[in-house]
């Protein structure tokens, strides 16, 4: 798939027109997503007439905006009108449709974007492996025997498999920052509540951010800023780096480690810094996680808790029956992390450091190596990632270009409302070329049985 800019300006000028960008996104997602698993919906009649909207506004004279005829896909729990918001749960297959679009989408489509596909996720957004019990596993473009992470699996793999340039997916606890690791694709993580959660349905209200999925620096930005309303000033600084050291390095693979001292080399210098007590910040997290995340399930879990995904629902009971006195201890102890951390930004504008400990783990056996033991991929892929969004850090997930190998991700971290700064350091990291995407293997991957009849799962309630 074109880039997104490159569209965007062909379309603009009459090159080619947008609904050939459409046919071009629906086709292949028709043709090659029997292998991935990444679409739960295909938009076929929405996306062609949103393009024929575009072209038409093009034809008039008009300029539809900086995304005109870019397709994209958005994560299962974005509000689309007409559609149940399923948040990848079969309990709510058959919920009331929503009456309008998320505000992102309508964002989005007001810049000329085209909507094509809503994408898999872990049930209710709870996971880090897209691993769904009603819509099956996401597979990850680079080695379909891997997951693609979770739990805006799907959003990644589309950006990853060329399907779209751009898609929308969301973060609590670090769902766009590990599929984007584990995919080979640039994520950003906002900082918390910087970009619009109407419409989106709700996890983790202390932690919840949506954000975009890309190719490129530059398709992530554009997409962040159609996001935010609007460009962000070039500060034109150069940034003072550091590498977060200790809990951000333990464990982790040598691989990665070695791509981000290159990146200290190249720029001649980024010191070992210590963020303290990150342990402790991810066992908060983890209590906050649960604890909200069963108060908003309670009512329904109360009715239907066998409707659950098994997996979901026990860790969602066990945090609705966690003593507020934990929750309140755990969001006492985040005003003081998050003070430690904005002591390091004293110091330093970006920190550096890995977004997953590892490749991409296997479907069959989802587990990876953490102090020695196997764990659960499910729960903690995030181990890297959460400590920063139980602050509401700003966060670019950043692939290493390594081509011929499985992805390995980088976090790129900011001090809040600072994303302008991880822009210009991604940047000139990807002119580098330390950092960047690289395509899947060519050729066709033996198929599994991932759906028994692709048309009919992927265009069930497709708005007419």
């Amino acid at each position: 798939m074109t880039p997104a800019h490159e569209i965007a300006a062909d379309v603009r000028r009459g090159y080619r027109t947008a609904r050939s960008f459409a046919d071009q996104a629906v086709a292949a997602i028709r043709t090659s997503d029997r292998r991935y698993n990444a679409v739960t919906r295909l938009l076929e009649q929405r996306a062609f007439a949103e393009a024929d909207r575009v072209d038409a506004q093009i034809a008039g004279g008009g300029d539809p905006g900086p995304l005109a005829g870019v397709p994209y896909c958005v994560k299962d729990l974005f509000d689309v009108e007409g559609l149940p918001t399923t948040a990848g749960a079969a309990l709510r297959s058959d919920a009331t449709p929503a009456h309008s679009d998320a505000k992102a989408i309508h964002l989005l489509r007001d810049a000329g974007a085209v909507l094509v596909a809503t994408a898999n996720m872990d049930e209710f957004a709870y996971g880090f492996a897209t691993i769904n019990a009603h819509y099956g596993t996401t597979r990850n473009p680079h080695d379909i025997a891997r997951l693609a992470g979770g739990s805006s699996g799907g959003s990644a793999a589309a950006v990853a498999a060329g399907f779209v340039p751009l898609s929308l997916g969301s973060d609590t606890n670090g769902s766009i920052r590990v599929p984007a690791s584990l995919t080979g694709v640039y994520g950003l993580k906002p900082t918390h509540d910087a970009l619009p959660m109407d419409g989106v349905f709700p996890f983790v209200a202390s932690f919840d951010d949506i954000g975009p999925f890309a190719r490129s620096v530059a398709d992530l930005r554009l997409a962040w800023e159609v996001l935010r309303g609007g460009p962000a000033p070039i500060s034109g600084e150069i940034p003072r780096v550091a590498r977060l050291g200790g809990w951000f390095r333990d464990g982790v693979d040598p691989d990665l480690l070695a791509g981000i001292d290159r990146i200290a080399d190249a720029i001649g210098g980024a010191p070992l810094v210590e963020l303290p007590d990150v342990a402790r910040a991810r066992s908060a997290a983890f209590l906050m996680t649960a604890a909200e995340g069963g108060a908003l399930h309670l009512p329904v879990l109360r009715e239907k808790a066998m409707a659950y995904d098994p997996a979901t629902r026990d860790r969602l009971l066990a945090g609705a029956m966690l003593p507020a006195s934990v929750y309140l201890r755990a969001r006492e102890f985040r005003s003081c992390f998050l003070d430690r951390a904005l002591d390091l930004f004293e110091h330093h504008d970006v920190l550096v450091c890995p977004a997953t400990p590892c490749i991409a783990p296997t479907v069959d056996d989802p587990m990876i190596e953490l102090g020695g033991k196997f764990v659960p991929a499910r729960a903690h892929l995030g181990i890297l990632t959460q400590p920063l969004s139980f602050i509401g850090l700003p966060v670019i997930s950043a692939p290493l270009l390594r081509p011929g190998k499985m992805p390995l991700g980088i976090q790129i971290v900011g001090a809040p409302g600072c994303e302008n700064r991880l822009f210009e350091f991604a940047e000139t990291l990807e002119r580098m070329g330390l950092i960047g995407t690289f395509p899947p293997p060519a050729g066709e991957f033996a198929a599994t049985n991932l759906h028994q009849n692709w048309d009919d799962h992927h265009d069930r309630g497709n708005p007419q």
